[in-house]
């Protein structure tokens, strides 16, 4: 071959692969495994829903886990964490009507009815009684509907998005009275039983609990908000750095007024969780739109495991 002709092979590949690959992505948009045309594409008489931009920024960021040193339980160390790319969440959580058109498009599973919602749920509350399973099921329906990637926030962008409201319940306890376990249960004796004093499960009208300084509404209410970190187990050195750590997938973190861990098919938590102590009230959601250009593209290239 001439060093004209392999110049010119050079530039035909330049040019052929990238059609190549731009024709594979196209059709991941156009058919689905069974060889019909996919519903990836936005509903133009959808809704989309109201969100709110969470801007770069720095905070002081106790992670979630069962942190243990020596073998003795500790709190989390404290860390400082920066939120390098903006993200956009919803400015309420998944309402009791959004809920409803998922389950009536066959997208959802009908929600659990618990016992202190009785008169049932005003069009405009949050939807409540859904498992981590249920939300993952709504963010992909509400991706199909828009034409865009949801999915549930990071235990991180939680935090990030609740601002001042994100709580750090850390019981307080010096590494040095670790070794002295009748100290952490008293502290945590007393923070249970303070939280049994602020009990208030029955779901109010979106907007009750007012908005964070970021504009996010119901952070921290009576309803704790699904994420996708898993829970997990970690020792740490004497510094603070992590030496071994399990992640706990199936059982994931879970915000409001505190954190607990639930089970991903746990709809009503007092029937179950993973975590001791005072249950959270009710359990729904808000989704994180992914803004990235190519976020579709890898979400299909995902489904279908290239």
């Amino acid at each position: 071959m001439t060093k004209g002709n392999k110049k010119k092979c050079l530039r035909d590949l330049a040019v052929a692969v990238p059609a190549v690959l731009l024709a594979v992505v196209a059709g991941l948009f156009v058919v689905n495994a069974a060889g019909r045309v996919d519903r990836t594409f936005q509903d133009t008489k959808f809704e989309r829903p109201q969100t709110v931009i969470v801007a770069p920024r720095s905070m002081t960021y106790r992670a979630d886990g069962d942190f243990q040193k020596n073998n003795y339980p500790v709190d989390a160390p404290l860390t400082t964490r920066k939120l390098t790319r903006s993200f956009e969440i919803m400015k309420y959580q998944v309402s009791a009507s959004d809920y409803e058109q998922c389950i009536a498009d066959g997208g959802c599973q009908p929600a659990e009815a618990l016992p202190h919602n009785r008169n049932g749920l005003s069009a405009d509350a949050p939807i409540v009684g859904v498992s981590y399973d249920d939300a993952e099921s709504y963010a992909n329906w509400l991706s199909q509907k828009t034409g865009e990637v949801w999915h549930l926030p990071t235990d991180e962008q939680w935090a990030f998005a609740a601002g001042s409201r994100f709580t750090d319940t850390a019981l307080g306890i010096a590494d040095d009275d670790a070794a002295n376990p009748a100290l952490r249960w008293l502290k945590d004796y007393e923070q249970q039983s303070a939280r049994k004093l602020e009990r208030s499960p029955e779901v109010r009208s979106a907007g009750a609990f007012g908005e964070n300084e970021l504009g996010i509404a119901d952070v921290a209410g009576n309803v704790w908000e699904w994420t996708q970190t898993c829970h997990r187990r970690v020792n740490i050195d004497a510094y603070g750095k992590i030496v071994a750590e399990t992640p706990v997938c199936g059982v994931y973190v879970v915000n409001g007024k505190h954190r607990a861990a639930m089970s991903s098919f746990i709809r009503n938590p007092k029937t179950g969780g993973c975590s001791v102590g005072v249950p959270p009230d009710n359990l729904g959601f808000r989704l994180v739109r992914d803004g990235r250009w190519y976020a579709v593209v890898l979400k299909r290239l995902k489904e279908f495991s290239i």
